[in-house]
């Protein structure tokens, strides 16, 4: 039996989500008003979240470092530090015993997924874990920064406000990719920085207008919420940059080659450790040992040089005071570049943008020394220091728009962007050449989501050559006359005729590229020349099985717009081409699109009635029978079987712990059907009408 009030917070939130679509529905807005009015709200409800996270990191600080510190400090003197964040892993690795499950959803990687797959859907009390967790250790000391989790706290909070409202999965994934970003916004002061950051991480670069007037809208209300409750001081306090011989642009050119390598070597070393952890003898020893132990390392560290304790932004600033020597500055490039990994990896929680800032800030102020101590040259330290952190952030985490904005917005200065710019672009490219994509979604690889190539790949994915090839083909013997292969050409609506040999094989092609060059010689050359003659007969053939990706990608690398079709038994059963394709992926994206736009209202059919969409045509629900539990939308195949689309499919989805809500998603092609699923498909009444016998 469910909770009574889980049941009653259930029928709470349906009251207010009626309320709430009922009010919009009597002041009759136009329907750009009311994404606008959701954006801001979106906004204020992040920029507060945002500001909540700021004061908890603040609170465990104070707790841990003067009440707990103070506490020790009576047995251990200025060793009790050391203990410090070994108290904070071990509450961490209590919270994983506790809700394993919900601990392995951490970080930006999570909102990518919950974006891409599952319409912008995140549990609330994931949001939750994840607020208090990171808190926790960058409070307790932990050397780690507070973006990454605050994205994921501002893409729940979102998600969780579009599950209030009742928007539709296109719109909650938008909504929960603004929020991700208005977190970005409000945690860094950065409102640009903000709105890059979810186009360029969390949308993988799936550019939408509505999106980034949502991320604007968002980002904007977020960051004016952040300076009301935090101030509107930079982050980085600094004298005057200098950059004024353009003759020194080669310098940051060398500094953005050893930001490169030095992002490249600190995420070859996390997956060193990552791999290390996952070893089978140290895999079975029990989570609170490893993570004790490394909260130890952390704490001797601390001991000796206090400014690796927490964000690390205090000691940038120093850096960029000049109150270190070259040596201290090195030595606390080292333990951030050892320790994050460390961290993260053996289960605490938090992010790495701001150890990104604090190794590039080190490294830019030791490349500023060994350049004035080596070689006798003169630069500006704080510039170097500024285009450093601007670099290593580009580059460890994937993102040089927002990297140069992140940096160009902390520091309000203008008189640095060429040689930031220049730096960040190398430092990411070297990158990318070697990796070949971001952190977050080498991540998810791992995991087994591959979800780089974007929407248009999967719709595309989705779709086979049998489901649309051309049946007929227009084979001709290979000594078929020239004036037979024009004639049939021009009486045709076959645009490739193709020729086989004595013993049906296929050995070329025919098209108007290859009759167009003797056309003008048509005459004298009609009654000599045959089909082998002229016949293209470098081949690229694909299968019936194949799917639209990839023979879209084939027409990409031939110049050619049609391929013959073998079964996979060898035998050409039909043809394909390029506006077939270009068709197909127009049907499947329209039919996305329309199952976007009917989500709302496909949540409110019922089970018996059909919604017509025109005359002959229907949509209507039919649970999953029996004998489809297990198989996948592909494997089914109800399009070429049953003459039907699978619109999206109706879930029961937990939307707080013991309470159930409808959920809509558009299924991916290897998605596994359920018991409890419930198919919302559509065809003429006629096919429809097949179904009603489907158990």
């Amino acid at each position: 039996m469910k909770p009574k009030f889980s049941i009653k917070l259930r029928k709470r939130i349906i009251k207010v989500r009626e309320f709430v679509s009922n009010r919009i529905s009597r002041l009759s807005m136009p329907e750009y008003t009311v994404f606008a009015v959701y954006a801001i709200i979106t906004g204020a409800a992040v920029g507060l979240a945002a500001v909540f996270f700021h004061k908890a990191i603040d609170f465990f600080t104070y707790v841990f470092f003067e009440i707990a510190a103070g506490e020790l400090e009576v047995i251990l003197g200025a060793a009790a530090v050391i203990l410090i964040p070994v108290i904070g892993m071990l509450l961490q690795s209590l919270m994983t015993k506790i809700s394993p499950v919900t601990a392995k959803k951490k970080g930006v990687a999570e909102v990518i997924k919950a974006v891409a797959m599952r319409g912008g859907f995140i549990r609330f009390r994931t949001t939750i874990f994840h607020f208090l967790a990171p808190a926790i250790n960058i409070g307790s000391g932990g050397t780690v920064g507070p973006e990454g989790p605050a994205a994921q706290i501002g893409g729940g909070v979102a998600s969780k406000l579009g599950q209030i409202i009742g928007l539709s999965d296109s719109r909650r994934r938008m909504f929960t990719a603004a929020g991700s970003g208005a977190a970005i916004a409000a945690v860094f002061n950065t409102p640009l920085g903000g709105i890059f950051f979810a186009l360029e991480v969390v949308l993988l670069n799936d550019f939408q207008s509505a999106t980034f007037s949502a991320l604007i809208l968002a980002s904007v209300t977020a960051s004016a919420i952040s300076r009301i409750f935090l101030g509107d001081n930079p982050a980085f306090t600094f004298t005057a940059t200098s950059f004024e011989s353009y003759d020194q642009l080669y310098l940051y050119l060398i500094l953005g080659i050893g930001a490169g390598i030095i992002s490249l070597l600190f995420l070859r070393y996390s997956q060193v450790v990552n791999d290390l952890f996952a070893q089978k003898k140290i895999a079975e020893i029990p989570r609170w040992i490893k993570m004790a132990a490394v909260g130890l390392i952390v704490g001797v560290s601390g001991y000796f040089y206090n400014e690796i304790f927490g964000i690390g932004y205090h000691a940038i600033n120093e850096i960029l005071a000049n109150h270190f020597s070259w040596n201290i500055v090195l030595i606390l490039l080292v333990l951030k570049f050892i320790l994050v990994p460390l961290i993260l990896n053996s289960g605490g929680f938090g992010g790495v943008f701001a150890p990104s800032l604090f190794i590039g800030a080190s490294f830019g102020y030791v490349a500023a020394y060994a350049l004035k101590f080596f070689w006798d040259v003169e630069v500006d330290t704080t510039t170097f220091v500024l285009v450093g952190m601007g670099a290593v952030l580009g580059g460890i985490n994937s993102i040089p728009i927002s990297a140069i904005l992140i940096i160009f917005e902390m520091t309000r200065e203008y008189s640095f962007i060429l040689p930031l710019m220049l730096s960040v672009v190398i430092s990411t490219t070297i990158v990318q050449l070697v990796v070949r994509r971001s952190v977050h979604l080498e991540h998810l690889q791992k995991e087994g989501y591959d979800l780089a190539a974007g929407r248009e790949s999967r719709i595309l994915k989705s779709v086979q050559v049998k489901d649309i090839m051309r049946k007929e083909i227009v084979l001709l013997p290979e000594d078929t006359p020239l004036p037979v292969i024009v004639t049939k050409l021009l009486e045709s609506h076959h645009s490739t005729f193709y020729t086989s040999d004595a013993k049906g094989n296929l050995t070329g092609a025919i098209s108007e590229n290859e009759l167009r060059p003797i056309i003008t010689e048509y005459e004298q050359v009609r009654d000599f020349i045959v089909a082998k003659d002229i016949a293209r007969h470098e081949l690229t053939t694909v299968k019936e099985t194949d799917d639209l990706h990839f023979v879209l990608n084939l027409f990409g690398q031939r110049n050619i717009d049609e391929f013959p079709v073998y079964s996979e038994g060898g035998k050409i059963v039909g043809s394909i081409t390029r506006q077939d394709v270009i068709s197909a992926y127009n049907r499947e994206s329209l039919k996305y699109n329309l199952a976007d736009g009917l989500a709302h209202d496909l949540k409110n059919i019922e089970k018996i009635e059909a919604a017509k969409v025109a005359e002959g045509y229907s949509i209507i629900e039919r649970r999953v029978p029996a004998k489809f539990v297990g198989k996948s939308v592909i494997d089914l195949q109800l399009r070429r079987n049953y003459g039907l689309e699978v619109l999206m499919i109706k879930q029961q989805t937990s939307f707080f712990e013991g309470s159930d809500d409808t959920k809509i998603i558009i299924p991916d092609k290897n998605y596994p059907l359920k018991p409890d699923d419930i198919l919302v498909i559509f065809g003429s009444d006629e096919k429809l009408a097949q179904t009603e016998d489907w158990k």
